[in-house]
């Protein structure tokens, strides 16, 4: 940026702020040190793992301006110091003012929930084309709009990166935004610099209770969303006990369900591998569709992104549209075409509901022998593992239970509570051979890539495999170290056998 803001400018009006020492001038925003250019306002942010305070004289080593700190500085560090209760918070809104509000004229609709944030996400992006809006998204799998795609490093990032980045898509034609908006980011304030039209919930299962504790704290973390909208702006799932209550808090909010008679309901369905279609009570009227979404628990996702259209003012024959031209969500029951004549599914599947769906869903199906293969990734809430491999082997003939994003953890050490929860399904453990043969079970293979090659080497013609738990996630995390890794190159390749595919016994169980 070429000229800056002053800092008093970026701080006017803003409540329990104390500021020591004289004005400078602002040209940039830093929250890490090691990003921060000369002349940028660094925060020092509070940390899960670390606390920003530590790295104040990195950042003023590297140039910063000013400083934004928790607390009180206990010396004179030569730069304006900011003192706030909650840097967060100020960080986000001196962010709006420094990028110019770059939301405050654009359509914005936030998707909160567990589960079927990305693909209700694709699903309006399609619907705002189609009402003839040039939409920018941010999501788990990217930050894009038009032919500019940035891969995302979080599903919501820092208020910094985020309202720059939309200030950046702005300014190249965006006028509508859909944001999925993460239980980390409403906790740290990262989207409280977004003038939010429209909020949605989608639904709440236990995730990430490795952060909040339990899932009162969770929910209280989602439903901070609702505090960002007008309060007749919120758009609930009723199928969902947590939307539920969020409906008796937000009652002009509009309700969707498969089941109840409420604003955007089901009438109709019919759903195959080839995708769906069927008939919705949008209100007081009703709407043909065509999707060609794979799973009926999609309907739910169709559901949130009608009604989140709807609150938007955007007219049914648009949506009907958009819902038919929207491509296929990267990783979510995505297809691995293969000359076997498997219908082999890739899915992101990583919490024991959202698999339990995916695999109701492709119950109705038909199969000769149906495999699933599922990992659990480290340092994460280890409560869900036991039951993800229970809700694999429950529905599969054969489930391979293999590594997913380790992280710092024993790999071994997470197939081992797995391991648990099938045994517990009263399913049994098999050996490499006894699982070639055909017979019924379960097999662990620790080496993800090893376990992809044995379950492409025995899938045949009317199988169903999926491979579930990464989705669109090109990499592996083994200790700290980010790996390339692709489930879906990696079925490719064991189904044209360009991998280890014909390795021996003895090589798959190392």
């Amino acid at each position: 940026m070429d000229k800056g803001f002053q800092l008093r400018t970026l701080i006017s009006g803003m409540p329990d702020l104390l500021v020591i020492g004289a004005d400078t001038e602002v040209r940039g925003l830093a929250c890490d040190s090691r990003r921060l250019v000369a002349g940028d306002l660094f925060f020092a942010l509070p940390g899960v793992n670390c606390d920003g305070h530590e790295y104040i004289l990195a950042a003023l080593a590297a140039g910063a301006a000013a400083l934004v700190l928790g607390r009180e500085p206990e010396k004179d560090y030569g730069v304006p110091v900011v003192v706030s209760d909650n840097v967060r918070l100020t960080m986000a809104k001196i962010a709006q003012r420094f990028y110019t509000d770059p939301t405050a004229e654009a359509l914005v609709i936030g998707v909160t929930g567990t589960n079927g944030k990305t693909t209700t996400s694709y699903l309006l992006e399609s619907i705002l084309k189609a009402a003839g809006y040039t939409p920018a998204v941010f999501g788990t799998v990217d930050y894009r709009c038009g032919d500019k795609m940035i891969p995302a490093s979080h599903t919501t990032p820092e208020s910094i990166e985020l309202l720059q980045m939309i200030a950046e898509f702005r300014a190249a034609g965006a006028d509508a935004i859909v944001m999925e908006v993460s239980s980390h980011a409403l906790e740290q304030y990262r989207v409280d610099g977004i003038c939010f039209d429209v909020a949605v919930f989608t639904n709440l299962t236990p995730e990430h209770l490795d952060y909040h504790g339990d899932m009162d704290s969770y929910f209280a973390s989602k439903a901070r969303l609702f505090e960002l909208v007008p309060s007749a702006a919120g758009v609930v799932n009723l199928d969902d006990s947590y939307g539920v209550w969020l409906k008796e808090s937000y009652p002009e909010a509009l309700g969707f369900s498969r089941t109840e008679n409420t604003d955007v309901g089901l009438l109709n369905l019919v759903s195959n591998a080839e995708g769906q279609q069927g008939v919705l009570k949008v209100e007081d009227e009703t709407l043909a569709f065509v999707s060609q979404l794979v799973g009926d628990f999609n309907v739910s996702n169709l559901l949130a992104a009608v009604a989140a259209a709807c609150k938007a003012g955007i007219d049914l024959q648009s949506i009907g549209k958009g819902i038919a031209t929207a491509p296929q969500v990267p990783g979510r029951l995505e297809r691995v075409e293969n000359a076997r004549g498997v219908l082999a599914l890739v899915d992101y599947a990583h919490t024991s509901d959202a698999l339990s769906q995916v695999l109701a869903a492709l119950a109705g199906i038909p199969a000769n022998r149906r495999i699933t293969l599922v990992g659990c990734g480290g340092d994460r809430d280890p409560k869900k593992r036991p039951l993800m491999a229970a809700a694999a082997v429950k529905a599969s003939d054969l489930t391979l239970l293999t590594s997913d994003n380790p992280r710092t953890e024993d790999p071994l050490l997470i197939l081992e509570q797995m391991r648990q929860g099938a045994l517990g399904t009263a399913e049994r453990e098999l050996s490499l051979e006894q699982a070639a043969a055909g017979a019924p079970g379960f097999v662990i293979i620790p080496d993800r890539r090893k376990a992809i090659a044995f379950a492409a080497r025995l899938a045949a013609t009317d199988d169903l495999l999926l491979v579930a738990g990464k989705g669109h996630e090109d990499y592996q995390i083994l200790g700290t170290t980010k790996v390339h890794f692709d489930d879906r190159e990696e079925l490719r390749r064991a189904f044209s056998g360009d991998m280890p595919g014909k390795e021996s016994d003895d090589e798959v169980r190392s």
